[in-house]
């Protein structure tokens, strides 16, 4: 599902799935270059049908609704935490679903895990008393949830993760899990990241300035860099791009193999001087280089043949912009085959169909743009499982729809669990959507 995902302890919001450990009480995480590493794949993808995903995704989605409400937030918190603010209700910045389990973090560092066959909060993923949970990642590899968290015995300045098989999780037994990576420092700016195209696990530890692979089917150490000049390393599908300190008119490149850590190649690319680098990305074959207020420049490292673009649209998504004031990728989903892609766009001041202040989840073909559905108050009515009509239109739900708040488990209408929400994630193989809001809810869209 993910790629590169990098957690970090900083004062600033981490870039990519990299968690790095912080100076101050942790944030959320923003997947922009998880987000961009989906896009790159699906444009090197030789999948084919494509044409007839795009004509089924929009029967998938044609009759999904609200159908469930999960609460993060116990007044009474678990029994074991004694930090206040653990106790306290926040947004929901992270949601992650393996099996039938669907996870979900709050900002205050609270996770909860949801049974999705019995609708019911199974248990909380906290297991300290001081433990305040940074980012979740789940490894196919082995069937496992990762934790990642931040402890108040230490200031919250050092990253520690935590392997949990789903089984554990789904008995009730979250602190059956095991240590990883306990060997390293990852105190600020140390980081961990989480490569699930490569399979592999990258590690820095500031303390000695060395980088580690990790193997992430079984946590072995595969090989380390160690040099001080090394100023960011850049994951894509096979290889990596260390990028060095910058000198007056270039800056040194190396490539290397992901898998055993073989230098491919070494070069310097140009730069214009006294231009600050704005950034430097690595696209297989295809290194991305831009100073500011200077042309994008994509470099071929194969031929070292050099394509300058002033400006470039991919793709305009159609009816709908994909941005508003606070948003961030945890708001968006790209489904693996990186054909479609579903986001969470607030309401424009002059949708007229809009409901208060509930935006909408539209699912689109990256390619084309083109709306293949959308999920607003005006035309998504959940089921009254106590109705017998067993009508759904989107004229108005069944006829007990008005009764539903009171039957059922969902305490919010549809233009309520469409507001102001702050993570999503699709579970590919349900074909559901799993939202989450400020106020600490998950809802479940489904057919």
């Amino acid at each position: 599902m993910e790629g590169g995902r990098r957690i970090t302890v900083s004062p600033r919001p981490c870039c990519g799935r990299r968690i790095v450990a912080a100076k101050k009480r942790p944030r959320a995480v923003d997947g922009f270059v998880n987000s961009v590493k989906k896009l790159q794949r699906r444009e090197i993808s030789s999948k084919r049908d494509r044409a007839f995903t795009m004509s089924d995704a929009q029967e998938r989605f044609r009759n999904i609704r609200l159908q469930e409400e999960y609460d993060t937030h116990d007044p009474k918190g678990p029994s074991s935490m004694v930090l206040p603010f653990l106790r306290k209700r926040s947004k929901i910045i992270e949601i992650v679903a393996a099996r039938d389990i669907v996870f979900a973090l709050a900002q205050s560092g609270v996770c909860a895990a949801f049974s999705r066959e019995s609708n019911k909060r199974i248990c909380f993923l906290n297991v300290s008393p001081d433990e305040v949970i940074r980012s979740l990642f789940y490894n196919k590899n082995n069937d496992s949830l990762i934790t990642v968290s931040v402890y108040a015995s230490d200031g919250y300045s050092s990253l520690k993760c935590r392997s949990t098989r789903i089984e554990y999780i789904r008995r009730g037994k979250p602190d059956a899990g095991f240590a990883l990576f306990e060997s390293e420092s990852l105190k600020w700016p140390g980081f961990v990241e989480f490569d699930d195209v490569n399979g592999k696990v990258l590690t820095y530890s500031a303390q000695d300035s060395i980088y580690k692979v990790f193997d992430l089917k079984n946590y072995t150490m595969l090989y380390s860099i160690s040099d001080k000049n090394v100023q960011e390393i850049k994951i894509s599908p096979g290889i990596m791009l260390l990028i060095f300190s910058k000198a007056s008119s270039h800056v040194p490149l190396k490539i290397l193999s992901i898998e055993d850590g073989t230098v491919l190649k070494s070069f310097n690319h140009l730069l214009y001087r006294n231009k600050k680098v704005d950034f430097i990305e690595q696209f297989n074959e295809k290194l991305l280089v831009k100073q500011e207020n200077e042309n994008l420049q994509i470099l071929d490292v194969r031929t070292f043949e050099l394509t300058e673009v002033s400006r470039k649209l991919v793709t305009s998504f159609e009816d709908h912009l994909l941005w508003h004031p606070d948003c961030n990728t945890n708001n968006i989903y790209i489904t693996s085959d990186q054909d479609l892609i579903i986001s969470y766009c607030k309401a424009d001041s002059d949708d007229s169909l809009a409901e208060g202040n509930a935006g909408s989840i539209n699912v689109s073909n990256i390619l084309t743009g083109k709306c293949l559905a959308k999920i607003r108050a005006s035309n998504s009515f959940p089921v009254d499982s106590n109705c017998s009509c067993g009508e759904n239109s989107s004229g108005g739900g069944c006829c007990n729809s008005r009764k539903r708040k009171q039957a059922s488990r969902i305490r919010s209408t549809v233009a309520e669990a469409l507001e102001d929400i702050t993570a999503l994630f699709y579970d590919e193989e349900r074909n559901e959507i799993y939202t989450g809001n400020r106020h600490g809810l998950v809802h479940v869209w489904s057919n």
